[in-house]
């Protein structure tokens, strides 16, 4: 076996020359994928060093009846394994290969290069385990001299004592695994980050995520900052999430030197990737999953506008298809508690969720609750202080802390991305995570008793209910019996927070109707004259609460919430409200809705602001938004903007809907929805009025005022399957579908996704939808058997040429 391999040379297949790393960049570099030039310094090498220092049985010994579980005796150990080893004299043949290919390197550049100079384990990312961080990386290495020291430095690496327990705990046998050593030209990044080709938190493998960080990645690798998180959809190419973060400083080579830079306070919350290269990401990282046939954790930097992929490996947290969450919706999580023992008599109290105070917020990175007593470690030597069913809260971890990780019910840190070690390790051990938080070990403290909710990012304070609630049987009861199943969903129509959790009770997917006007009259006040007076945050605050309250009660259900559709008439009615309201002869058709906004953007924004607050301070991602009385496509181009200006964007977790209301949404559904909206919901009393021209407060044309005319239901077909040809959800609002069950199975015949009723209406309506469902499979059913019938006596007709 040579000493040296260059990149050119290796295969997917040199596993043992060139451990996983210095395989897959050989792979790539053969594939023509844009790898920064590079050689393995084999795992023969490293062998050779052992031998020819005689180092086999002194490492063996030290480790033959180790306890790994005794940090200071594993440290111990690692100590003394790593001195003999980089004390050690390498073969001759070795070095000289070493300094020959550097220069050679350099030859290539036309200049004496940095280089990067990191391990690769002979077991190292194979699918079934994560070697991950378990080894050294030297950044920016210059000279002969200190590339094979580097090297050295590396095999060391192999002993580290997070290493040595990873091995044991994995079984792998310590002398089996070898160590290669990669020498790559570095990248002197701008940018740099990760990519996973399947999103690890949801396991959707139509969804790509991307993290970014200014400066070289290894402090996105390590978790040492919280990084831009994106999601890209795999088909489309198209950006369906951006959780931008800020970054106050980076790793910069400065002179011979990684230093940590400050960055400027103007450029520390700005997006790190441009949308062009997040798509560009998203097409090389498709490829490279494809060229493995197996989904792909990437590294990659970017330098002079040049994009350059430096690592990838298989993703090694993946769980089996029954297990995957689905998004955004998850009714069922992993619960992971503080285990009971004799001595704890104590009842423990239990708060509601709508009633839970928020200590904390980050990125949700592993799924599932957690609860426990804080235990706060300022580094991994501390890792003693856990106790089984603790949760850990840490700066960052480091693989040093994973001991402590297995112990843990759930694990919070200050730093990091769904990349970073915390999130990785903790989605392979099944634990709930947050990273990114800022500040948990500030604002969490030492022993008291929390729930952590690694879904949504939330740390609660003390023991939330939700966390306890028994796995009950998923079809929804009322009056006790169990309510039957249907492939449509029911939402339910609310307006009264005081109803909330009593109606949350019901058997109901969600609020697909949330109004605003009850909760807007509550404040008093004209949302103009609030905020002329200086109480704009008064009013954002009243109407977040109540925002809250209907999120919590319905959680994990979304609750879409519409924003104010009060007309002129009814908003001159709120105390102020004659200064700021015209007189309008028909208020139904004038000043309302989507045209409202565009012209008066400041109230909009404090709704805005409002939604915002429930789901990112108070993490109820479940809340979305509707906009009512939408005419025209320009329309919902500009409240669009409006929400980007408030960084409110259509994301996996946050659905925009618009009311379906007016003939000409109707005519142009298919543009309103290229234009990009998630859903829609067809208000039926506006669009009969205004179909049939009928004014449905008339009493003399009360009689013909209808919505199973045939003209709406046209309209309803039209709008129905148009949404489903584009992927867009449709929902109905209104009573029709409860009172007539024709009219309700007409609705699902046309493909409709959910019917939101009153609250009185919602069991009779699940009855009927339920009815109507068996009604069209059977009919379907029938004409099939009819057609294969049709068939077979055609082919009893048809002459037999064989006789």
């Amino acid at each position: 076996m040579k000493n040296i391999l260059w990149f050119e040379e290796l295969s997917r297949n040199s596993l043992a020359e060139a451990g996983g790393k210095g395989a897959n960049l050989g792979e790539m570099t053969q594939a023509g994928f844009p790898v920064p030039p590079g050689f393995v310094v084999t795992s023969n090498s490293y062998f050779k060093h052992l031998d020819k220092n005689n180092l086999r049985s002194a490492i063996g010994d030290p480790l033959s009846n180790l306890d790994v579980e005794d940090s200071d005796k594993l440290n111990e150990a690692s100590e003394k394994i790593k001195d003999l080893i980089i004390k050690g004299t390498v073969p001759e043949d070795v070095a000289t290969d070493i300094v020959n290919n550097y220069k050679k390197l350099c030859e290539r550049a036309g200049r004496e290069v940095f280089v990067a100079v990191r391990s690769s384990a002979t077991a190292e990312d194979l699918p079934t385990a994560s070697f991950a961080g378990q080894q050294s990386t030297y950044l920016n290495i210059k000279g002969s001299n200190n590339v094979v020291q580097a090297v050295k430095e590396c095999w060391a690496s192999l002993f580290e004592p997070r290493a040595i327990y990873y091995r044991v705990q994995n079984k792998f046998e310590h002398m089996k695994v070898g160590l290669a050593a990669v020498v790559q030209m570095m990248v002197q990044s701008e940018k740099a980050g990760v990519i996973f080709t399947v999103d690890p938190l949801y396991q959707d493998p139509n969804l790509i995520s991307v993290e970014a960080g200014y400066g070289l990645g290894e402090t996105v690798v390590s978790g040492q900052i919280t990084p831009d998180t994106y999601r890209v959809d795999k088909s489309s190419l198209k950006i369906v999430d951006k959780i931008i973060s800020k970054q106050s400083w980076a790793l910069i080579k400065m002179g011979e030197r990684n230093q940590r830079v400050e960055i400027k306070d103007e450029a520390q919350g700005r997006q790190k990737l441009t949308d062009s290269e997040l798509t560009d990401l998203a097409k090389i990282a498709t490829k490279i999953e494809q060229h493995y046939n197996f989904p792909q954790d990437i590294e990659y930097a970017i330098e002079k506008n040049n994009l350059y992929i430096v690592q990838s490996r298989p993703i090694t947290t993946l769980k089996k298809e029954a297990e995957k969450m689905s998004a955004p919706e998850v009714v069922r999580e992993t619960v992971r508690e503080t285990p009971k023992t004799e001595s704890s008599k104590e009842e423990q109290k239990t708060t509601k969720i709508s009633e839970a105070k928020i200590l904390a917020r980050g990125l949700g990175s592993s799924p599932g609750i957690g609860t426990g007593k804080v235990r706060i470690l300022v580094s991994s030597k501390e890792i003693k202080k856990m106790d089984r069913g603790d949760i850990l809260v840490t700066e960052m971890t480091t693989p040093d802390f994973v001991p402590a990780m297995k112990k843990a019910a759930a694990i919070v840190t200050n730093t990091g991305g769904m990349t970073s070690h915390a999130a990785i390790v903790s989605r392979e051990l099944g634990i709930p995570c947050i990273v990114g938080t800022q500040n948990a070990t500030e604002v969490l403290h030492e022993g008291i008793d929390v729930t952590v909710d690694g879904t949504h990012g939330v740390v609660y304070e003390g023991i939330v209910a939700m966390a306890h609630e028994e796995k009950k049987d998923d079809k929804p009861t009322y009056a006790g019996e169990s309510a039957p199943i249907t492939g449509t969903k029911i939402y339910v129509n609310l307006a009264e927070v005081e109803l909330s959790e009593k109606v949350a009770k019901l058997p109901v997917d969600g609020v697909g109707l949330l109004r605003a006007e009850f909760m807007i009259a509550d404040i008093g006040h004209h949302p103009r004259w609030m905020l002329e007076n200086g109480k704009r945050e008064e009013f954002v605050d009243k109407l977040a609460e109540n925002l809250r309250r209907f999120a919590a009660a319905f959680y994990p259900r979304p609750v879409v919430y519409r924003a104010t559709d009060f007309k002129t008439n009814e908003y001159r009615n709120l105390e102020g409200g004659e200064k700021y309201e015209p007189q309008e002869a028909n208020p139904m058709m004038g000043y309302r809705g989507a045209a409202r906004y565009i012209t008066e953007p400041e109230l909009f924004k404090m709704e805005l602001d409002a939604l915002k607050k429930v789901r990112e301070k108070f993490g109820l991602r479940n809340l979305w938004l509707m906009i009512p009385f939408v005419r025209r496509i320009g329309e919902l181009r500009a409240i669009k903007e409006i929400m980007q200006e408030m960084g409110i964007y259509r994301t996996r977790d946050f659905k925009l809907w618009i009311m379906v209301e007016v003939p000409s949404t109707v005519l142009l559904i298919d543009l309103f929805c290229k234009e990009g909206i998630d859903g829609i919901s067809i208000g039926t009393n506006d669009l009969t009025q205004l179909i049939l021209g009928i004014d449905r407060d008339n009493a003399t044309l009360a009689k013909g005022f209808d919505e199973r005319n045939d003209a709406v239901v046209r309209a309803l077909k039209h709008v129905i399957k148009t949404c489903g040809e584009h992927g867009v959800t449709s929902s109905l609002c209104g009573q029709a579908p409860s009172v007539y069950p024709e009219f309700a199975e007409k609705l699902v015949e046309f493909g409709i996704t959910s019917m939101s009723v009153n609250p009185d209406a919602v069991e009779r309506t699940r009855k009927i939808v339920n009815s109507a469902e068996k009604r069209i499979m059977l009919k379907r059913l029938a004409m099939l058997t009819e057609n294969l019938q049709k068939g077979k006596e055609k082919e009893d007709e048809s002459p037999d040429f064989d006789e």
